[in-house]
Order: C-alpha cells, then sequence, then structure tokens
C-alpha cells in the first residue's frame, strides 16, 4: 500500500469536471487521481491512501452521500469535500452532520477549491498528530531535557543543544519572554560534563547594577557599611557548575566589563578583596532584545558582545513554530495529571484546533498557564474548547505587562491585531445571521466577492448552521 498520505482523490461522473479540478489541484505540488464514479473510488482506497477525497453529490452510479459514509467509516482520517451544482441549505447540514469537511457549491474558483483543500490538509494532519502523541505518551526521550517540539526550528535548536553540551563554549539565547530560554540553558546543562554540578540561574532584569554585582562576584566584610561578614558570590558558589544569565541585556556596562574579564581569564575579584578568585565554570546569557542594535546605541558593550557571541542559539517564537504546540500542550497535560491527580487523555477536536490556530503572544509560558487552568476546569477524559476560555480575549492582553520596549511594542501590535479581528468576526456574524447564514448572499449585501468573503471566515474559524 502507498504511503504517500498528500494524494487527493476527486470522484465526479463528469470528466471534465475530474479534469479541472486535478489540474487546478496540481498546480499547487498535489498528486491527484480521480475516478468516475464511487464504487471505483472505494477500489482504489483500498489500495492507495489519500488524504482528502472530494465528491460529487448527485451521480449517476453511487452517489456522495454513500461516498462520504463509506470513506468516513472505513478511512476516518480521509478528509471529504462534497461539491455540488444542487446546493440546499438541508443537504449542506446532512453532509456536515456526516463529518464532511467542507462543502462546495458549483462553481467554484480554483482559489475556493484549492483554500479548502489546504485548510482540510491542515486539519487532518493536526488530527494525525494528536492521536500520534496519545500513543506515544509515556515513552522515554533519549536525551536528558525538557525540550519538546517537532517543527524543523525546534529540531535545530535541540541539534545546537547537542552539539554545543558536551563544550564549554559560552552561549548566547535569543528569544522572547515566555518562549523557553532556560530551558534551552538548563539543557545544555544536563548534556554537559558539569551535569552532576550546580546550575545557577539569575534574572538580571530584576537585580540592580550594585546588588547584581554584589550577587555574581561577592564581597569581602567591609566592602561597604552593611558588609558585616565575607559573602561567596553565585560564581565561587558555582565553581564546577554553569551559570545562566537571563536578560543579560539589563545588565549596567560597569558589570559587563567585569564579567568581560571574568570571560577572558576565568578569574574575578569579590568587592573588597585584594585578591582575585579563579573558578572553573560555564556562563549561558540569554536575552529577549537586539543586542547588536543596543551596541549601535551606545548601550551595551561592543567588545562584551563580540566576547560572548560565539555560539547563539535563537529560540523561535510560539507562533513561529505551531507544530510544536500539541506536543508542549501533551507534557503540560502530563505534568499537571500527575500533580492534580487526574487522568485527562488528551484534546477533543475541537481543543485541538483552538489551541493549534491560536497565536500564543506569551508563548510556552501562556500555553502552560492556559493547559493548567484546563485541567482544573476538565471534569472529562478530554479537554474541550470550554475548558480553555479567554484565549483570544483582548482583555488578556491588556493583563499582561511588558518588561521592554521590545515586548511593549509587541503587545501594542498583538492588541491592535485582536481588536480588529474582532471587529471583522462581528462584521460576518452580523452579514451571515441577516442573510440566513446564506454566504453568497451575505457577500453580495457587503460588498464582498464570495471568495474574500469566505476566507475571512475561515481565518476567523466561522462556519455555517451545520458546523456550529
Amino acid at each position: 500500500m502507498s504511503t504517500d498520505h498528500e494524494k487527493i482523490l476527486i470522484v465526479d461522473d463528469e470528466l471534465h469536471i475530474c479534469r479541472r479540478c486535478a489540474k487546478i489541484l496540481s498546480k499547487i505540488g498535489l498528486e491527484v487521481s480521480y475516478t468516475l464514479n464511487g464504487y471505483d473510488a472505494l477500489k482504489l482506497m483500498d489500495n492507495e491512501r489519500f488524504a482528502v477525497v472530494i465528491t460529487d453529490l448527485k451521480m449517476s452510479s453511487m452517489g456522495g452521500m454513500e461516498v462520504l459514509r463509506r470513506v468516513k467509516e472505513k478511512y476516518p482520517d480521509t478528509m471529504v469535500i462534497v461539491i455540488t451544482g444542487y446546493a440546499t441549505v438541508s443537504s449542506a447540514v446532512e453532509v456536515m452532520k456526516m463529518g464532511a469537511f467542507d462543502y462546495l457549491p458549483k462553481p467554484f474558483t480554483p482559489e475556493e477549491l484549492r483554500a479548502s483543500v489546504r485548510h482540510a490538509l491542515a486539519k487532518r494532519k493536526v488530527q494525525i498528530q494528536n492521536q500520534r502523541i496519545k500513543k506515544q505518551e509515556g515513552r522515554p526521550r533519549l536525551m536528558s531535557h525538557q525540550l519538546i517540539g517537532e517543527s524543523p526550528e525546534m529540531r535545530t535548536v535541540i541539534r545546537m543543544v547537542e552539539k554545543v553540551a558536551p563544550t564549554d563554549s559560552t552561549v548566547l539565547i535569543y528569544g522572547e519572554s515566555g518562549t523557553g530560554k532556560e530551558l534551552v540553558a538548563r539543557a545544555i546543562h544536563a548534556n554537559s560534563r558539569r551535569k552532576d554540578q550546580v546550575f545557577f540561574a539569575v534574572d538580571c532584569g530584576t537585580l540592580t547594577g550594585n546588588l547584581l554585582e554584589s550577587e555574581l562576584f561577592g564581597y569581602r566584610k567591609g566592602a561597604f557599611t552593611d558588609a558585616r561578614e565575607d559573602k561567596k558570590g553565585i560564581l565561587e558558589l558555582a565553581d564546577g557548575g554553569t551559570v545562566f544569565l537571563d536578560e543579560i541585556s539589563n545588565v549596567s556596562t560597569e558589570v559587563q566589563a567585569k564579567l568581560l574579564r571574568f570571560l577572558e581569564s576565568r578569574e574575578f575579584l569579590p568587592l573588597g578583596a585584594l585578591a582575585p578568585r579563579k573558578v572553573d565554570i560555564r556562563l549561558i546569557l540569554a536575552t529577549n532584545r537586539d543586542l547588536k542594535k543596543m551596541v549601535t546605541e551606545g548601550t551595551f558593550r561592543e567588545d562584551f558582545y563580540y566576547r560572548i557571541f560565539v555560539y547563539p542559539i535563537v529560540l523561535p517564537p510560539l507562533r513561529e513554530r505551531k507544530s510544536d504546540i500539541l506536543p508542549i500542550a501533551y507534557h503540560f497535560l502530563k505534568q499537571f495529571n500527575r500533580t492534580m491527580k487526574k487522568n485527562i487523555v488528551g484534546f477533543d477536536e475541537d481543543a485541538v484546533m483552538r489551541l493549534t490556530t491560536y497565536d500564543w503572544p506569551g508563548n510556552v509560558r501562556q500555553l502552560r498557564n492556559v493547559i493548567e487552568r484546563a485541567v482544573i476546569l476538565c471534569d472529562k477524559d478530554q479537554i474541550s474548547v470550554k475548558d480553555l476560555p479567554l484565549m483570544d480575549d483582548i482583555g488578556e492582553l491588556m493583563e499582561q505587562v511588558p518588561s521592554t520596549n521590545e515586548e511593549l511594542k509587541r503587545l501594542k501590535k498583538e492588541i491592535r491585531r485582536k481588536a480588529v479581528d474582532k471587529i471583522e468576526r462581528d462584521f460576518l456574524l452580523n452579514a451571515l445571521i441577516k442573510n440566513d447564514w446564506n454566504v453568497t448572499r451575505a457577500a453580495e449585501k457587503v460588498g464582498l466577492q464570495r471568495t474574500n468573503f469566505q476566507n475571512l471566515m475561515k481565518k476567523h474559524g466561522i462556519k455555517r448552521p451545520q458546523d456550529i
């Protein structure tokens, strides 16, 4: 049997329709087959795996309803799109209830067909991923870390961690707040020769210059007014281990100079001390800001920048690696199942779509909080959409407090986008309700082409009455 899961099958008793659809879809790189009746289609599916079946509703030999029923019964992962020249509300409702992914009245445009197939393939991919992750839960991981993800971006990060971990090289991790920079640092430590030694994480954004300096380098009795006894700094306490300096962009130029000297000599001078201390530690640093730009602006030392820019790892935001959302969500689900003594097995179809289509402005940290709340709320064996409240609420964004100017800009942009999305969604719903959910008539009334109106509906997850 073929293992190609991206094949498309067209079923229509009009040859010119089959050929037209095949031509439209082949232009976007899809492999397309077609048959002129349902019986031949089902025989073909016994030997080949098809991701999407596009079937006409009314055919002389086995109608589209029966094709849909048999396909969903025997191949539940296959997405079915029904096309028809005899579109009625009742027929649309019936086929959608039977499990069709979409319903396209003829005549449809090439872009309408391509858009429908693209969305079907995307939904199928997420559903298969969801099923696979459920089966894989509990299997041991080969690498000692909590870096989870299947996207090419995350695989690149994991490969970079694997390569740099055995060395003592300084690592600089770039990423927005909440993307998991500390997890990457811990993964490097856990897979290094220092794994049995201490790991110190320091948030440079929460400590002022003098306080950070004394915490890092320590001081001797009498170094300043309140120095009543010697205090070892983090660099001394972490001898043999790893020190992770988060938000290094917030460090003063004076502390940058001392860290630069330390990186060059592995020696530092505690405040008030006469002799330097030499230690064996590895430094990992992280930032959510553009350090190169800060160098240009004169707020970050150029020599320090080039000294720490040895092995940069860029951690993309969650919105740019959507295929990582479900694996991470299941990781947190397993974690909170254990702590809350629950046995939730996964997410239902609607919850999966909600999770994977959301932009996650707060990244992995926000996803973790949402899953924790969902586990608390869920009283069944699967998390549903009702357990995922407020995910797209502008008020939730308003509650976030940015810590940098870059975060402020991103948050303002996200709030503006959400506000526009809400207006667009209300505009579409108002037009559809006023026109009895007739998409063609609603599009005409508001002055939009039907294709553009449908694309907006798909963008906002609005479906016709049969799907609601």
